[in-house]
């Protein structure tokens, strides 16, 4: 499928002393035809007929009388209708501002006075610049095609070397991955979270609640480093710390993940972290280990122990999920004969002092204000870390 450039086309011009207005529109023509073929493009993968369909299902299983009987359920219908909708919508609103813009320019081209077409045309101008940003940001989804990419998701955050400023990375990586899902408005569920004893956390587990948030985050899986001066030196030292991040989908009961019983060794423990809440005051904390590979998984910040027990098991066939596929993944490479680089131990750096930036090593991204990008401001590293994947995959450079 053809993806739009990187490179944005030179916009025609429409000065006095250039071309006349009617050669200007018919560029303009031009550019629109192609917008419109690239976004034909997108409605054979978006597939508007199969979203349409999905509507009335989850409109039908919606109003179901028995549908708050199980809240987790009922949750998961209404937020992936909130977001079948959404994308409908998105696709039919670039289709109208399409037909907009065609018509804007023609009027242009087939008015007798001239200043009237220079301002038909210098609103085509502005108008076109925002179709051209909206439709790379839709051609993102068209991207995401691997087995589990329309999954929800589940990010485990780890502080990893040095120190109390490594815990408190951590912590700013998972209020950066919360405030992202916030301005999307993707539900956010934190599973678990290990305090440490200082300042910041030792882990965190939260599950994105939305369609395609494993495809969209799973670029975000490896080590994120930290460069600045450490709040918690008190000779005011540069320091650089490190935080391991980990993005699985979320299993479906088509996953036919079964784990034996034997297989399991669950511990119940008391909930540790900010004092007062009443998940500290009973045993309701859950550890389960899967003996075979021995995977662990924590889970307190429910309530009760069944709740924190479902939760564990949730990701725990989740992350035994992740490990068959990346085991039939490195069998077909052994099998090809492939040895291209896996993804670095250093993934993106993000650097306060002595200058601002943050970058992606991989796909070369950078912004020049680590302020936003840790408020959730990651959209572009998203984006281009889905098109070096992409890129990686085929082949190209």
């Amino acid at each position: 499928m053809g993806v739009l450039s990187d490179h944005t086309p030179p916009r025609p011009s429409y000065g006095r002393f250039c071309r006349s207005l009617e050669d200007v529109a018919t560029d303009y023509s031009s550019e629109i035809s192609d917008l419109r073929a690239t976004f034909h493009q997108i409605q054979q993968v978006s597939d508007p007929e199969a979203l349409r369909a999905q509507i009335a299902k989850l409109t039908e299983a919606s109003a179901a009388p028995d549908l708050w009987d199980d809240q987790d359920h009922a949750q998961e219908v209404t937020s992936q209708l909130s977001h079948a909708q959404a994308e409908l919508s998105r696709l039919e609103k670039l289709a109208g501002q399409i037909d907009d813009l065609e018509a804007m320019v023609e009027m242009a081209g087939e008015s007798d006075d001239e200043e009237e077409s220079a301002e038909l045309l210098a609103e085509t101008d502005r108008d076109l610049a925002k179709l051209r940003e909206a439709m790379a940001d839709l051609e993102i989804r068209t991207l995401l095609s691997g087995e589990y990419d329309a999954r929800e998701a589940v990010i485990t955050i780890r502080a990893g070397a040095g120190g109390v400023d490594a815990a408190d990375f951590a912590e700013t990586l998972l209020r950066m991955y919360t405030r992202w899902a916030e301005r999307h408005g993707y539900p956010v569920k934190v599973l678990n979270t290990s305090y440490a004893e200082e300042a910041g956390i030792k882990s965190a587990t939260m599950e994105v609640k939305a369609p395609y948030a494993y495809g969209t985050l799973s670029v975000e899986a490896g080590t994120h480093r930290l460069v600045r001066i450490s709040p918690f030196d008190n000779q005011g030292r540069r320091q650089t710390s490190f935080a391991a991040v980990e993005v699985i989908p979320v299993t479906e009961q088509t996953d036919h993940i079964d784990i034996p019983d034997s297989e399991i060794k669950v511990d119940v423990f008391r909930s540790s972290g900010p004092g007062g809440q009443s998940v500290n005051t009973t045993d309701s904390a859950v550890r389960m280990t899967h003996l075979p590979t021995g995977i662990v998984v924590s889970m307190q910040n429910e309530k009760s122990q069944i709740q924190n027990r479902a939760a564990a098991l949730r990701v725990l066939q989740a992350r035994l999920l992740l490990l068959r596929q990346e085991e039939e993944a490195a069998e077909k490479k052994a099998l090809a004969g492939d040895v291209k680089a896996s993804w670095g131990d250093q993934m993106r750096s993000y650097v306060t002092h002595p200058y601002q930036m943050v970058k992606d090593l991989r796909t070369g991204y950078e912004a020049g204000n680590p302020d936003a990008v840790f408020d959730g401001d990651i959209d572009g590293f998203i984006d281009a870390g889905i098109r070096w994947r992409v890129g990686q995959n085929t082949g190209e450079e």
